[in-house]
C-alpha cells in the first residue's frame, strides 16, 4: 500500500513537471497566439527536415570539389544546420530551417576555390569575416535598410538566377550537360550508364512533388541511389550507421587563415560573400514570412532577430568548417501544413543533430544522385520569375541581366553586378530617375568597383 502511493506520488510528480514544461513550451513559443499546437509543430519539423535534408549530401558533393574532406563537411553541415535552425526557433520564433545555402556553396567551390584557385581554408576565413561584417551591419540595421532600397523585381531575379546557376550545376553533374567544343555545351551521352541514375532520379523526383508528397526531393534521392546500386553504377555501402565524421580536418581553419585574406582579390571574394548570401537570405526571409501571413505592412516583424539569428549561424558555420549558412527555402514545407512558430525550428534541429549517425550514406549518394535535387531547387526558384514586370524594360533589362547572368559567366557575383550597374542607366532612360535610391547608387558604384578590381 505505501509502495503504490509512492509510486501515485512519483507519477503526479512526473505528469505535473511534464505540464509545466508543455506550458512553458506553449508560452514561450505563443502557440496559442498562432492556433498551433505542438503536434502540429512536430509535424511541421518533421515536414521542413525531410525536405531539407537532402542538403547533408548535396553539400559534401559540392564543397568536396575544393578538395574538402566530405566526411568532415557531412558532421560541420549537420551540427551548423541544427545550431543556425535553433538560434532561428528560440531568438526569432520563426519556422524557418538554417543550412548551408545552394548557389553560394556552388560560388564557394566553383568559383572562388577552382576558379580563382583559392585554397579552401582561405575561402573559409573568407566567409568568417564576411559574417562578421554581417554581423555588425546587422547591429547597426543597416542591413534592413539595404533590403528596403533593393527593388523587389531584382530581389525576384536575383533569386531567380541562383535558380537557374543551381540547375545548370546540377545538369552538370548529372552528366546531362558535357563540353562541346563547338558550342561551348552540349547533350551528354546516353551511353554512359551514369546519366540514367540523374534521369531516372529527376523524373520520380517530378512526379513525387507533382502528386505533393512530402519530402518528395529526399525520396527522390533515396530512389535515385537504390537505382544507380541496382545497376551497378553505385557500390553499396558495409553499413548505414556509424559514429559522425570527425571535424578536425575543417573545424578552425576559418580563423587559422583570415592572415591570408591579405589581397584586394580575396576582399574581393569577402565582399562577393557578403553580397550574395545577403541577397539570397534577405529574399528567403521574406518569401517564407509572406508565405505563413507574417507580413505586416510590407514589413517583417521580429526581422532584426531574424538577420541576427541568420548572421551568427554564418559566423559558427565557418568555424565548423561550411560555406554560408541561410534560411532554406524548403522551410515552406513545414509552414505549409501548419508550422507557425520557432517550435517548428526547434524540432528541424534536433532531427538534424540525429542525421550525424548516418554518414556512411555519404558513399551512396554521389553527385548523380543529388544532381535532380540541384535541379529542382532550381525549377523551384526560378520561379520568382513570375513576380517581375516584364512588361517594363527599364526593370526587365537589369533583371535578365541578373537572371542570364548568373549561369552564362559561371558566377553569382558577376550576373548580379550586371543588374545593379545596369538598372540605374535604365531607370534614368525611363526618366524614373527619382524612384532610384540613394543605397542603389552606392551599390551601383560598389559593383563598379568590383567589376574593375575582379579583371584588374
Amino acid at each position: 500500500m505505501i509502495k503504490y502511493k509512492s509510486c501515485s506520488k512519483g507519477v503526479k510528480t512526473r505528469t505535473f513537471l511534464l505540464e509545466r514544461i508543455i506550458n512553458f513550451i506553449k508560452n514561450y513559443f505563443q502557440l496559442d497566439k498562432y492556433k498551433t499546437s505542438v503536434k502540429v509543430e512536430f509535424i511541421a519539423g518533421l515536414t521542413t527536415f525531410i525536405s531539407m535534408s537532402y542538403i547533408l549530401f548535396v553539400n559534401p558533393s559540392v564543397l568536396g570539389a575544393s578538395g574538402m574532406d566530405t566526411g568532415a563537411v557531412f558532421t560541420t553541415t549537420a551540427l551548423a544546420s541544427a545550431l543556425g535552425t535553433a538560434i532561428m526557433g528560440i531568438v526569432a520564433n520563426y519556422p524557418i530551417g538554417e543550412a548551408p545555402a545552394l548557389g553560394i556553396n556552388a560560388f564557394f567551390a566553383y568559383t572562388v576555390c577552382v576558379g580563382m584557385h583559392v585554397k579552401w581554408q582561405t575561402a573559409l576565413a573568407s566567409v568568417f569575416v564576411a559574417s562578421i561584417i554581417f554581423i555588425l551591419i546587422t547591429l547597426f540595421k543597416l542591413r534592413e535598410k539595404i533590403i528596403d532600397s533593393i527593388p523587389a523585381d531584382l530581389k525576384y531575379a536575383i533569386s531567380s538566377g541562383i535558380g537557374l546557376f543551381i540547375a545548370f550545376l546540377g545538369l552538370q553533374n548529372g552528366k546531362m550537360i558535357v563540353a562541346n567544343k563547338s558550342t561551348l555545351v552540349g547533350l551528354g551521352s546516353l551511353h554512359n550508364p551514369l546519366i540514367w541514375v540523374t534521369i531516372f532520379g529527376l523524373l520520380v523526383t517530378v512526379i513525387l512533388m507533382i502528386l505533393n508528397v512530402p519530402g518528395a526531393i529526399f525520396i527522390g534521392m533515396v530512389l535515385a541511389a537504390i537505382f544507380g546500386i541496382c545497376t551497378g553504377q553505385i557500390a553499396l555501402p558495409h553499413k548505414f550507421i556509424s559514429t559522425a565524421p570527425s571535424l578536425a580536418p575543417t573545424f578552425g581553419q576559418a580563423v587559422f587563415h583570415i592572415k591570408d585574406i591579405n589581397t584586394v582579390q580575396m576582399w574581393v571574394v569577402v565582399l562577393t560573400f557578403l553580397l550574395v548570401t545577403f541577397f539570397d537570405t534577405a529574399g528567403t526571409l521574406i518569401g517564407l514570412a509572406q508565405q505563413a501571413g507574417f507580413m505586416k505592412n510590407n514589413k517583417m516583424p521580429r526581422v532584426g532577430k531574424a538577420l541576427a539569428a541568420d548572421s551568427s549561424a554564418m559566423a559558427v558555420g565557418s568555424i565548423l568548417g561550411t560555406s554560408p549558412v541561410g534560411a532554406f527555402v524548403e522551410s515552406s514545407a513545414g509552414i505549409a501544413v501548419g508550422g507557425r512558430t520557432g517550435l517548428t525550428a526547434v524540432f528541424v534541429a534536433i532531427f538534424f543533430l540525429i542525421s550525424m549517425i548516418f554518414s556512411p550514406l555519404l558513399g551512396v549518394f554521389t553527385s548523380q544522385v543529388t544532381a535532380p535535387a540541384l535541379i529542382i531547387v532550381g525549377v523551384l526558384m526560378a520561379q520568382n520569375t513570375a513576380h517581375i514586370h516584364w512588361n517594363k524594360l527599364e526593370i526587365a533589362v537589369p533583371a535578365f541581366l541578373i537572371i542570364l547572368g548568373m549561369p552564362l559567366t559561371y558566377s553569382i557575383s558577376d550576373g548580379l553586378s550586371w543588374g545593379m550597374i545596369t538598372y540605374p542607366i535604365c531607370m534614368l532612360a525611363a526618366k524614373r530617375g527619382k524612384e532610384i535610391t540613394p543605397m542603389t547608387w552606392v551599390l551601383f558604384v560598389v559593383f563598379l568597383i568590383f567589376l574593375w578590381v575582379l579583371n584588374f
